[in-house]
């Protein structure tokens, strides 16, 4: 039988856990032997299916016929986007901290956790990650090496994406932490209509 080849993506799980498992595995043609083995390391790696909100899902309709389209100050938009730098943080590397950040500030924003997917990554520790919101995403990537983070919060509808700045502010202490807002989907009403042809 010929030998089974994992590649490791510069991450080493065993040391570092995270919620999966980046790694490829190439099977020679062995038929329903490879199936089998594949089928068995990811029922290792995710033993249990996550369970999602109820009324959201890959398949389900939410709200009817709600966009969700925020109307605030005279402007209609599908939603805040928060582009935010941390400068001089702390913890992050400690995916733990970081799991707990997201939660927080999803529940500071009023918004709907879906799932959470953290990864942490070796030799430098950075960790990449996203919380999946009903209203949309909160996004981090970070460089423990520089002191440096990358997040996103982007929320639609009734949620307040800028109550996770100082949950995000607290959690690593940053000696500076810049912001920058972007209204996405400002110019939907404004842009030509498709054809329906």
């Amino acid at each position: 039988m010929p030998a089974t080849t994992t590649l490791k993506l510069g991450m080493n799980s065993d040391a570092f856990p995270s919620d999966a498992q980046a790694e490829i595995y190439r099977f020679p043609h062995e038929g329903e032997a490879a199936v089998e083995q594949t089928a068995q390391r990811q029922a290792a790696v995710h033993p249990a299916p996550v369970q999602p909100v109820e009324g959201y899902g890959a398949d389900t309709a939410s709200d009817e016929n709600a966009d969700h389209f925020i109307t605030r100050d005279g402007k209609t938009y599908a939603g805040t986007h928060l582009i935010i730098d941390v400068y001089g943080g702390s913890r992050l590397d400690d995916i733990e901290h970081i799991r707990q950040m997201m939660h927080d500030a999803v529940t500071a924003a009023g918004a709907t956790l879906l799932h959470t997917h953290l990864h942490h990554f070796t030799p430098n520790g950075g960790v990449s990650g996203v919380a999946v919101l009903a209203e949309s995403h909160i996004s981090i990537h970070t460089w423990p090496e520089r002191d440096y983070g990358a997040l996103d919060v982007f929320m639609c509808g009734d949620s307040a994406p800028e109550k996770a700045v100082e949950v995000i502010r607290e959690a690593f202490q940053p000696s500076h932490l810049a912001v920058d807002t972007h209204l996405r989907g400002d110019e939907v009403d404004a842009a030509p209509a498709r054809s329906a042809g």
